[in-house]
């Protein structure tokens, strides 16, 4: 089974949309295996973006991800990188379809809810900016079997 981090980023957290986000994701049958509540700073921040380092809008994904507090998540179930990026929908949220969280509640590019993995490997090592091998669980659910 596959695992991926989602970030539901400040924005949604001041919109009181993280039920929603989760509860999307848990209907897609992704199971919830690691989870807390942090406000990230400027080191983490530039490493869970050192992709985009040298960017015109680097510092603003910086700026904006360390504003207020994030729920980081890691998700297993099968395809989770593909299920968790159909859910969120397209980065531009005025390119989003309907149905989809940034689709149904994003406001746009800068304020798209939503950070998910977009392949295993960087699941991967997001996964590992964020959490211990100790605070991933693996247990099952009733419904998986």
């Amino acid at each position: 089974m596959e695992k991926s981090l989602v970030l539901i980023k400040p924005d949604a957290v001041q919109r009181g949309l993280a039920g929603e986000i989760i509860s999307r994701l848990e209907k897609k049958g992704l199971k919830i295996v690691a989870m807390k509540m942090l406000r990230m700073d400027g080191a983490l921040a530039q490493r869970h973006y050192a992709v985009h380092t040298g960017k015109a809008f680097f510092n603003d994904l910086v700026d904006f991800i360390t504003s207020g507090p994030v729920i980081a998540i890691v998700f297993q179930g099968k395809n989770a990188v593909e299920v968790i990026r159909q859910v969120m929908g397209a980065t531009d949220p005025a390119k989003a379809s309907s149905g989809t969280i940034r689709g149904d509640f994003g406001i746009d590019i800068g304020h798209n809810l939503v950070h998910g993995s977009d392949s295993l490997d960087n699941a991967s090592g997001e996964i590992d900016l964020f959490f211990s091998a100790e605070e991933i669980l693996s247990y099952d659910r009733d419904l998986d079997t």
